[in-house]
């Protein structure tokens, strides 16, 4: 066997009150792909920002070419032969494609002004040796996802990337725009490159991996090749954990239906989707990325509009066409993009609090500041904020607290039904225990809750059932008593049993 091109040795990474990696290794070899397999949160993205210089980790070496190297930058990342695609391109739609493939080493003339005439003759020769079938000339914000991550492969081949990172490169694309990826994967190794391939479909790994490197709790679990492990080894590795006795036992007395969804279709996100949620109830929502869960709570919250399909709340149809009209009807939707979607970053906590409910707040048009604090010191003390006072920027807090400020805020308009969109993403251990315990006591209170998360031990610790979705639809709806983690995964994977068995 040759060496590997990229080794990764001991490599361990923190963040304040998150252990995101710890002394986790990887070897990459020329010509092969080598799948990055892991749960949401297993370290996967640090350990890619790590390799990119993003993140300067805090023990652990890097080798490329057996050589030892530091990454401070990702200029430096790139000097060294590597470079990403990512699921959502890193390009920008006002060049056009050949500035895009050479930006920051463009060919330049003895003058040391940029050669346009060579850019763009080496770039139409590089999309035309990948049978691209591109104009380079034209802007990027004329292609589609698919020929975008092409240009995105070509520039990679342009500075000579020994190491290529692709991270859910399929998650947008057509079937005929994944096999057309697949063709250039092979194109690449057949170049020599080393691919390091992230994905949660087993069928894509299972076609164009050669090994694979298993990631839990930002450890590394296992690691092989992919001809000499099953699909269910792999999912024992993946998940191979107890759920017990880590979340809080829960006494709501489940009651009748609040909230059904009939049919719900979406042109281009998800078809065909049925579920009901009780009172008293967590209905857990789990599938891999691009399953199509958020899509679905956003159209229930009135963010999007379904094409067809009908909701039913307390027994009455409701249609909202914005996110007013759910708050206003009782549904109520706690976003996963909390910075961008849940908060009012520059505001203080008590005005993010508030703002849904300003009519309670209010008096002939005016707010009365007195009654905002006290709405906002109602329902952040239920949730045991820590802030120094109610007038902190919220930009301020940690991620937990953050989460606990978008809840208290949805909280104070009494819904019926609240969507907790994952919950505990990023935040530390002890603010997704006071989390957990929360959403019980909610649901003891007759609330009915919607959690979608793709943290296998939350889905099972925390739903009384749980819906799997695969690619826009509803796979199956499973009473969570014995449920195992496998089948859940096997199902969000599209894994047969006889094949894992």
């Amino acid at each position: 066997m040759t060496d590997p091109i990229l080794t990764l040795s001991g490599i361990s990474k923190s963040f304040p009150g998150v252990r995101a990696l710890h002394d986790v290794s990887l070897e990459l070899y020329a010509g092969q792909v080598t799948a990055l397999i892991g749960e949401n949160g297993a370290g996967k993205s640090t350990l890619v920002k790590t390799m990119t210089g993003i993140y300067q980790p805090d023990a652990g070496e890097i080798r490329v070419g057996g050589k030892l190297v530091t990454l401070p930058t990702a200029h430096s990342a790139s000097a060294v032969g590597i470079t990403a695609i990512h699921q959502e391109t890193v390009l920008f739609d006002e060049l056009t494609v050949a500035e895009n493939i050479y930006l920051g080493h463009a060919p330049t003339n003895r003058f040391g002004m940029i050669d346009w005439k060579t850019m763009r003759k080496e770039a139409r020769e590089t999309l035309d040796s990948m049978a691209a079938g591109i104009d380079p000339d034209i802007k990027l914000k004329e292609l589609g996802i698919a020929k975008k991550h092409l240009v995105a492969v070509a520039r990679a081949l342009s500075v000579d990337a020994q190491v290529v990172i692709m991270d859910e490169p399929t998650a947008a694309l057509s079937q005929k725009e994944i096999e057309e990826l697949y063709v250039l994967i092979e194109l690449l190794k057949a170049d020599g490159k080393a691919i390091l391939f992230i994905s949660h479909k087993f069928d894509e790994i299972y076609r164009i991996a050669d090994r694979f490197t298993v990631f839990r709790d930002g450890e590394q679990v296992g690691k092989g090749m992919i001809k000499e492990t099953s699909q269910s080894q792999i999912v024992q590795l993946m998940v191979g954990r107890a759920v017990e006795n880590i979340f809080p036992p829960r006494n709501a007395v489940i009651g009748d239906v609040v909230l059904e969804a009939k049919g719900l279709s979406h042109p281009t996100e998800f078809e065909d989707v049925s579920f009901t949620v009780r009172k008293g109830e967590i209905l857990g929502f789990y599938g891999l990325v691009g399953a199509g869960r958020s899509e679905v709570m956003q159209a229930v919250f009135g963010m999007t509009q379904t094409s067809s399909g009908r909701l039913v709340l307390d027994g009455q149809a409701i249609a909202p066409q914005s996110a007013a009209d759910a708050v206003e009807a009782g549904i109520v939707y706690v976003p996963e993009e909390r910075g961008k979607q849940g908060v009012i970053t520059g505001e203080p906590i008590f005005k993010n609090v508030s703002l849904p409910s300003l009519k309670k707040t209010s008096k002939n048009g005016f707010l009365r500041m007195a009654e905002e604090f006290d709405l906002a010191r109602t329902y952040t003390e239920r949730l045991d904020l820590r802030a120094s006072s109610l007038s902190q920027n919220v930009s301020t807090l940690s991620g937990g607290n953050q989460q606990k400020v978008v809840i208290a805020k949805w909280l104070a308009t009494l819904p019926k039904v609240i969507i907790l969109d994952e919950p505990t993403k990023g935040i530390d251990i002890g603010s997704k225990a006071a989390v957990h315990e929360f959403m019980g006591e909610l649901v003891a209170q007759g609330l009915s809750v919607i959690m979608v998360s793709s943290e296998l031990p939350e889905v099972l610790g925390m739903s009384d059932r749980i819906v799997v979705m695969r690619e826009g639809r509803v796979i199956d709806t499973l009473d969570n008593d014995g449920l195992k983690p496998e089948t859940l995964v096997r199902l969000a994977a599209g894994i047969a049993e006889e094949q894992a068995a």
